[in-house]
C-alpha cells in the first residue's frame, strides 16, 4: 500500500506499540495535529539524523489532547502504530503549513522465538541490575516484543533507527542480543571505575606483601 500521509519530523526514533507525549508549540504542527483531530487521521513522525529526514519512520495516532493553551499549543498523548518508508518528500503542501511524503509500508515478519526473547530478557535484567534500574516490562519474558525493549538497552538514536528498519522480529532480537552482549561488559566497567573513584582518599585496609 502506498499513500499520503502528513509529516512530523523529529529527531526521536518512535517504536510501533509505544506511547509518546508530545508538546505542540510550532503553528505547522499546531494546524497539523488539528487536521488529524478533526478529520480523525494518523501522521507521520521520520526520524531526523544530523539535519537530514531519514527514509524510515513510524505512523502516529493521537490518543488523547491532554491539555490546550490560549496561545493554541497543546500537550497531546499519542501512539505508536507502524513503520514507513519515505518514498518521495512533499516539502510544499498547496494550502498548509506542514510538509508531507508518500510512502509505503513494509511489512512486519513475526517469526521472533520465545527461546530467543527470553535470553535476550535476561540480558536486559542483568544490565538493569549492573546499573540498579528499576523497569518492569509487566508480562513473562518470552511474551515481551522486541519494540518494547529498545528504547530500555542504551542504543543510541542512530543504533535506534537501525532497528527500526530491521523488517522480522527475529532480527531485531538478534540485533539486541549483540548491543546488550557488549553494552554488559561496558557497564560493568563503568560501575567498578565509580566505585575506585568513591574510595579514593577513604582509609584503605589493606594487607602488605612479604617479599
Amino acid at each position: 500500500m502506498t499513500n499520503f500521509i502528513p509529516i512530523f519530523p523529529l529527531n526521536i526514533v518512535v517504536f510501533p506499540n509505544e506511547n509518546l507525549n508530545l508538546h505542540i508549540f510550532e503553528p505547522r504542527y499546531i494546524e497539523l495535529v488539528n487536521e488529524c483531530i478533526q478529520e480523525k487521521k494518523t501522521f507521520g513522525i521520520p526520524v531526523v539524523l544530523k539535519n537530514k529526514v531519514q527514509e524510515y519512520g513510524t505512523m502516529i495516532e493521537i490518543v488523547e489532547v491532554a491539555k490546550k493553551y490560549a496561545s493554541g499549543e497543546m500537550d497531546i498523548k499519542t501512539k505508536g502504530l507502524k513503520v514507513f518508508r519515505i518514498l518521495e518528500q512533499i516539502k510544499e503542501i498547496p494550502g498548509k503549513l506542514y510538509s508531507g511524503a508518500i510512502v509505503n509500508y513494509p511489512q512486519n515478519v513475526e517469526n521472533g522465538t520465545d527461546k530467543m526473547m527470553k535470553k535476550v530478557m535476561q540480558y536486559v535484567h542483568k544490565l538493569h541490575e549492573i546499573l540498579k534500574v528499576k523497569k518492569a516490562f509487566g508480562k513473562e519474558r518470552e511474551h515481551i516484543k522486541s519494540f518494547e525493549v529498545a528504547h530500555h538497552v542504551g542504543l543510541s538514536v542512530e543504533e535506534e533507527y537501525e532497528f527500526l528498519k530491521l523488517k522480522d522480529e527475529l532480527h531485531r532480537q538478534e540485533f539486541l542480543k549483540r548491543h546488550l552482549l557488549k553494552a554488559i561488559p561496558v557497564a560493568q566497567g563503568v560501575v567498578m571505575l565509580q566505585e575506585k573513584i568513591k574510595l579514593n582518599g577513604h582509609f584503605k585496609n589493606l594487607s602488605g606483601f612479604d617479599l
